[in-house]
Formats: structure tokens, sequence, C-alpha cells
């Protein structure tokens, strides 16, 4: 049986490419030029001189996931072909091994990186900008770009050593999971980050200062109040009655 496999500066090479994925969109297949444009160097080594139409197609077809889990894809569907040049027998071939990733991949990355990771990073960032601190903007690109970086070099690595058995790491991970730990980490935050601006804008005003610390356990009845279900559109509907209620007493 034939050993085939790709070195170290390919898989580089691969992983660099993988920050282009989205360099090029379209209508018909969306991300497909980016996806192939990223594994090319790696389908060069395993081809050689025999690259040719029919592999090109192969991995051109549909792809749309989550860019930050593009380079396992695409380490995965690398590592599958290799295994099908070494003469193995695979459990699904490489354009199905894609078809069954790529949506809950975008799904779980949309998740926890749109919607957990990045509202994270910037209440974050708030914190040193409340104090005029011009570390801010690093605070969030530090907070948001470091895990994204180290999910992409895991990524790569993870899908060229396990191929399709990625699928069940990523399982164990519980990436729905940790996205939801993040949004409340993110309330939690920014609900002291609102008491304490509430509580500095008190002293500022010489009011007591005791009532903008009122401030905090509302944000943790919303909080308690989304995790129950409860509207987001209700639960602004019920902050704007409340202003306008504070507003007719005092």
């Amino acid at each position: 049986m034939k050993n085939v496999g790709l070195k170290w500066w390919t898989l580089l090479r691969v992983l660099g490419r993988s920050l282009l994925v989205q360099a090029s969109w379209n209508f018909d297949r969306l991300q497909n030029l980016g996806f192939f444009y990223m594994i090319l160097p790696g389908l060069r080594e395993l081809y050689g001189d025999r690259l040719d139409a029919e592999v090109c197609r192969r991995h051109t077809d549909y792809f749309n996931t989550h860019p930050y889990l593009s380079p396992l894809v695409g380490a995965a569907c690398l590592r599958l072909e290799a295994r099908s040049l070494a003469g193995d027998d695979l459990p699904v071939d490489v354009t199905t091994f894609k078809r069954m990733v790529i949506a809950p991949f975008a799904a779980m990355g949309d998740a926890l990186f749109w919607g957990a990771l990045r509202p994270l990073a910037a209440v974050v960032a708030l914190f040193f900008a409340s104090q005029g601190s011009l570390w801010a903007p690093l605070a969030f690109l530090l907070l948001f770009n470091l895990p994204h970086l180290a999910v992409r070099v895991a990524g790569l690595l993870l899908g060229y050593v396990q191929d399709i058995r990625v699928i069940e790491t990523i399982q164990r991970g519980r990436l729905p999971d940790l996205a939801i730990r993040l949004k409340e980490i993110t309330v939690v935050l920014l609900g002291v980050l609102c008491a304490y601006l509430a509580f500095m804008g008190c002293e500022h005003q010489e009011i007591d200062a005791y009532w903008g610390g009122v401030v905090l356990p509302v944000i943790f009845l919303y909080a308690w109040l989304a995790r129950r279900g409860m509207s987001s559109m209700f639960l602004v509907l019920l902050t704007t009655a409340g202003l306008l209620a504070l507003a007719m007493l005092f």
C-alpha cells in the first residue's frame, strides 16, 4: 500500500490560504473558489502531474461553512484524498464528507464566534474604554483573534490527523454549549458594566451613588428572563416602559 502524505510546509500554506477563503464569493456555489484555492497546494502535492479536471471539479462544488472552521474541513478532505490514493477503503468519499459537515459547522461557528466570542470581546474592551484607556481596541483584537487563530491551527491539525473522525472530536467539544456559556458571561459582564457606569453617572450628577447599583439586579433579571425564552422585543419594550415611568416620576 502506497504511503501518501503532505509535507508540513504544504499544510502551512493551506493554513495561510485559509485566511482568504472569503476573498471570492459567487451566488451559485458561495465559498467554493476560496476553498479550492485554500487546498490547492495540497492537491498539487498529492496528485502532481495527475491533477486533472475531475479532481478540480470535485473541490469546486458548492461549499459554504464558517470561515474559521474551513481549515479543519480542508485538511480532512486532503487526508481523505491521500488515503484514497493510498488505496484505503474509505467510509465516505470526500464529496459526501463535505456535504455532511459544512452546514453543522457553519451553525456552530456562527453561534460561537459571531454570537458569543465577538460580543464578549466587545464588552471587555468597553471596560477599558470606560476608563479612557487606549488599550480598548487592542483588548478587543486580542480577545477575538487569538481564539479564532488557535481554532484555525488546531482545526487544520485535527482535520489532517483524524479525517472523518474529526466529527466525533467536534461533537465531544460541545461547541454549542460553550457558545451558551460565553453568552451568559457576556450578559453578566454587561450588567456589571452598566451598573458601574450608572454608579459613576450618579456620582457625577451628585445623586446618591447607590442608585447606580439598582441597574445590576435589573440586568440579572433580564438575563434570567432571556434564558427562560422571553422575547428580546418584549425586554426592549419593558425597558422603554420602565425608563418612561422613571422619567415621569423624577
